[in-house]
């Protein structure tokens, strides 16, 4: 391992790959215009050579990638960030956020994936599968940079990815309401198409379909994204159906959050007049109004393993499944009680014209 004194220098790399310094330099910096079989040349000397410019030995010092595909980061995405900081910390790695807006790969995956081994980043995680494209997965795969899935949207076989088990927290959540009494239940999840999503939904019917509960398509929504104002647009569509439910299962916290604003703006009451639960346990659902019920999501456990998975195939090690599930659990608070008392045997809420006397 080189030492501070003779540490390999830029003019020596290209020495070895017989190249010039301006060859070597367009590598790290992911310039395109560099022919593949030299680029990876190069990249393996660096690599051979610990080579990391000015910094300290990345060898001594490494980190993860850890990337989102989201403009923005969702209060779902930071509690992420913050499980697998807390994990590289255990594990002595360092954890370098980037996302999509910074410098889309899409545009050029080949210099991304060599800009990040250059770096000297040991492993990627990325958030969400359906952000990586083949040629993205590709470049990582020349420069032999491992690749983690972390709760992804599309699992893809051939990707080793770590999860939890929506279907069978959706069903959990659904059943909650059951047990109090809603018939009425509306569905409000993400992207239709996202399995994560589609998981979540059958989960939803299954409980339905077992307590003979029919699933209404009107009350099955689908939101663009997982963000607190579609909730609310969501919720408001929902509630305005003639008769409107008793109780709405929202797939993540902010979806949930929306839905109890709409609730507010509409003049009802959470939990009397509406049942609220929501998916992922994060802080939000501690503090919105009344304390959301919601599915429990093991973010932390989850980051955990991706990362220390992550490490395990940058060490070429085996490791233990291809795809990890971890159990999710219902946690009760204060969005849910009883169906109102108003409420007919098909579980609609009856108006004052409806009541008998």
């Amino acid at each position: 391992m080189a030492s501070a004194s003779n540490r390999v220098t830029l003019a020596q790399i290209a020495e070895y790959a017989g190249v010039s310094v301006a060859t070597v330099s367009k590598v790290v910096n992911g310039r395109p215009d560099v022919a593949q079989q030299t680029r990876d040349a190069v990249l393996e000397l660096m690599r051979q050579h610990n080579y990391g410019g000015n910094r300290d030995d990345l060898r001594s010092h490494p980190t993860v990638e850890l990337f989102f595909g989201f403009e923005e980061l969702s209060i779902y995405c930071t509690a992420m960030v913050q499980a697998v900081v807390d994990a590289g910390a255990r594990e002595g790695v360092g954890v370098v956020v980037s996302r999509r807006s910074d410098r889309d790969p899409a545009a050029d995956p080949a210099g991304w994936a060599h800009n990040l081994a250059a770096a000297g980043r040991r492993a990627v995680i990325a958030v969400t599968a359906n952000t990586l494209s083949p040629p993205m997965v590709e470049a990582l795969s020349r420069v032999r940079l491992p690749l983690v899935l972390l709760d992804p949207e599309v699992p893809d076989p051939s990707i080793v990815s770590v999860g939890s088990t929506y279907f069978a927290g959706g069903r959990a959540a659904t059943t909650h309401l059951l047990s109090l009494g809603h018939r009425r239940i509306a569905y409000l999840g993400g992207k239709e198409d996202a399995s994560s999503n589609q998981a979540r939904l059958h989960g939803f019917r299954s409980a339905m379909e077992a307590a003979g509960v029919p699933v209404l398509g009107e009350l099955v929504r689908h939101a663009g994204s997982f963000h607190t104002a579609e909730g609310v647009e969501h919720g408001k569509g929902l509630l305005a159906a003639d008769p409107a439910p008793t109780a709405v299962f929202a797939a993540c916290d902010e979806l949930a959050a929306g839905v109890i604003e709409a609730a507010r703006l509409r003049g009802l009451r959470v939990p009397e007049d509406l049942s609220v639960v929501g998916f992922d346990d994060t802080p939000l659902a501690r503090v919105t109004s009344p304390p959301l019920s919601t599915v429990h999501q093991p973010i932390n456990e989850m980051g955990g393993v991706a990362l220390r998975t992550a490490l395990r195939l940058a060490s070429a090690e085996e490791i233990d499944s291809h795809h990890v599930e971890l159990a999710t659990r219902l946690v009760l608070r204060d969005s849910t009680g009883p169906v109102p008392a108003d409420t007919d045997p098909d579980g609609a809420r009856q108006t004052e014209t409806d009541v008998a006397f």
